[in-house]
């Protein structure tokens, strides 16, 4: 019997061994799994960014027709009513579940939905499109912030990245200058990277059991219903906007992409990288903004402002970046 066991325990350890054995293919499949993760995380974070880069160049080319008020109202009708088909039924179906977790559904809503769209629309009254996405690539430092407060370690490596990507923000903001001179719009704009990032930090703490496509579903729904008092308001004071093309067609990409879309990609991307990865994807925003402001708007890129955006990239790279195996 002796004999036998140590038998046994050795063909254990061989197959453990072997390179096609049990115990290496399993740990091979966990690595490839875990890789696989981080990419498709990653590559779903710059779709979102990609397409909300986009949005902050409507909101500025329909600022002096579409009050800021009305711009979010209609982009989360044309969000609900893209995603009803997907997601309403499965929203009916968790009911119970989302009447359970109302109040991070609420919070999130608010932040996420009600209050951030609403402040880059009001910060587009007086701010280029450029200077919008310089300052919302802030909003990652916070995103880290958070998470090391909840006991997440960044690593050097991703501090790092984040650094030089926040040096890059910080002087293409001023001009090739390290300043903070902010005007009304910036601090707009400030407002609205703050809501962002408690968003997005919120998110790691959604309860497991909320469907991805339900809580987007309800969340909207949430985050329209908080803002049809002041649409409500927008449109006795300064007047319902005219649905022309002009219009109706940059809402209709808000609404479609840079909500239902990129919300999905976003939210993905932290649930299978984190908050503070994916924040660091989101670095590459004002390179995106600036480029798409000057093709659509006119506003004209610098040297300074190429330079700095090669600071971001860098920054990117390596805060968001695969370590060797």
């Amino acid at each position: 019997m002796a004999l036998l066991d140590r038998t046994r325990t050795h063909r254990t350890r061989e197959t453990r061994r072997a390179p096609g054995g049990t115990g290496t293919g399993s740990d091979t499949g966990t690595g490839t799994g875990l890789s696989f993760g981080l990419g498709l995380g990653i590559a779903l974070a710059v779709v979102a960014t990609v397409v909300w880069s986009g949005s902050f160049v409507t909101s500025r080319a329909l600022h002096d027709s579409v009050p800021p008020v009305q711009q979010a109202f209609w982009r989360w009708i044309v969000a609900l009513a893209a995603l009803a088909p997907f997601a309403a039924r499965a929203a009916w179906r968790q009911r119970h579940v989302l009447r359970r977790h109302f109040r991070f559904l609420l919070l999130a809503s608010l932040l996420g939905v009600a209050a951030y769209n609403t402040l880059v629309n009001q910060a587009a009254v007086s701010t280029s499109a450029g200077t919008m996405g310089m300052i919302m690539a802030a909003s990652p430092v916070l995103m880290a912030v958070y998470e090391r407060a909840g006991g997440v370690r960044l690593g050097a490596r991703r501090i790092a990245g984040m650094l030089i990507a926040c040096a890059g923000v910080l002087l293409l903001m001023g001009d090739g200058r390290l300043s903070l001179d902010f005007g009304a719009g910036d601090l707009w704009m400030a407002g609205a990277a703050a809501c962002f990032a408690s968003y997005s930090a919120l998110l790691r703490h959604k309860p497991r059991e909320i469907d991805g496509l339900a809580f987007l579903f309800t969340a909207f729904a949430l985050g329209t219903a908080m803002l049809l008092p002041a649409y409500v308001w927008s449109v006795t004071a300064q007047g319902a906007f005219d649905p022309a093309p002009a219009t109706v067609g940059p809402l209709l990409y808000v609404g479609v992409f840079s909500s239902a879309l990129a919300f999905f990609a976003w939210n993905k991307a932290i649930a299978l990288i984190g908050a503070a990865r994916a924040g660091a994807v989101y670095y590459l925003q004002p390179v995106c903004v600036a480029v798409l402001s000057y093709a659509v708007l006119g506003e004209p890129t610098t040297p300074v402002q190429l330079l700095c955006m090669v600071l971001i990239l860098g920054g990117v790279v390596l805060g968001a970046g695969v370590r060797g195996r």
